[in-house]
């Protein structure tokens, strides 16, 4: 992950963008804003963002439910089980990232409760395949209440953020989001734990894989460590992802590159195995993927049998992956 240091001069490659200049109206922040965002965006696909109105205390909320279903026993966990896309819990083993490149890797190092659009459409087949009811522990009953109200929020920063990307693009604020009008997403909360519940990981054993997401924007709130987020570019190559704690991390991802002609690039990443200096480092990120209307037709490509494709790559079938539960 080493590279050249850079001048002081240089500008980041992934920026922090305050919201507030642009939400303002005014015509030079907007601009500038915009200039911006379409640099970083042609580079890392990255970009820190504050000025976005979500409070702290809401996403330590969710982490502190969401810690105590992590923490009960696997059987107690277990009929929550479900594969990648689905609704309830992803286990140990579930999913191996690095497998949408391509990459044979072992499966990645975390478990995830996970989460997806609910509001049905009226379309029977659509919402059979996309909007179906979301699963909530019966273990941790505050946790419901929580997401959804996270839910809402990240609704609204994505369209938000999505009206600013067609403004950086050159085009009207509602490039994008007229085809958000009943759009499907997924919420993952990942929980990352150490090496006394994983084991020790394997060669190119990641807690997550190294991939590029797979539709628009994905609004991630995180937590600093030696096992955390990496970003690859070609002038950098991997790089430890800047961390502040007020910010989220916004990245574009693949129908998003699509959609622009390749203009922008979707930001390729990977999150660090637990660290052999601190094994017990434990993390947990608050994962929101924005994607669009089903059926959305992306520079000639259907929106969601790109996104069923990748989620099915990304699965783990039984026996496909080196075990992970520890020892």
């Amino acid at each position: 992950m080493s590279s050249a240091p850079r001048t002081p001069t240089s500008a980041p490659r992934i920026p922090t963008v305050d919201l507030g200049p642009w939400l303002s109206g005014d015509p030079e922040a907007r601009v500038r804003t915009a200039r911006t965002v379409d640099e970083a965006l042609r580079t890392a696909g990255f970009l820190l963002v504050t000025g976005h109105g979500v409070d702290p205390a809401l996403r330590a909320a969710i982490r502190a439910s969401a810690r105590g279903f992590f923490r009960l026993p696997v059987e107690t966990k277990q009929p929550y089980a479900v594969k990648v896309g689905g609704r309830g819990w992803l286990g140990p083993g579930a999913e191996a990232n690095s497998y949408a490149e391509g990459t044979a890797a072992p499966a990645d190092l975390k478990e995830s409760l996970s989460f997806a659009a609910d509001e049905p459409t009226g379309n029977a087949a659509v919402d059979a395949e996309w909007f179906a009811p979301n699963t909530w522990p019966d273990e941790t009953p505050e946790l419901r209440a929580l997401v959804q109200t996270y839910l809402r929020e990240m609704r609204s920063l994505s369209d938000r953020l999505l009206e600013l990307l067609g403004a950086a693009l050159g085009e009207g604020e509602d490039f994008f989001t007229r085809h958000t009008g009943h759009p499907t997403w997924g919420f993952n909360i990942n929980w990352y734990p150490g090496r006394e519940t994983v084991g020790e990981p394997e060669p190119g054993q990641f807690r997550i894989g190294p991939h590029t997401d797979f539709g628009t924007v994905t609004v991630l709130d995180r937590q600093a460590g030696r096992g955390g987020l990496q970003v690859f570019t070609d002038e950098g190559g991997w790089e430890d992802a800047p961390f502040d704690p007020e910010a989220f991390t916004v990245n574009i991802g693949d129908l998003m590159a699509r959609w622009t002609d390749g203009r922008w690039q979707s930001g390729r990443h990977r999150v660090l195995p637990p660290p052999a200096e601190e094994p017990a480092e434990e993390l947990m990120s608050l994962v929101y993927f924005y994607e669009c209307d089903p059926g959305t037709d992306v520079r000639g490509i259907d929106s969601h049998v790109y996104l069923r494709g990748q989620l099915d790559a990304i699965t783990v079938e039984s026996g496909d992956a080196t075990d992970v539960t520890g020892g």
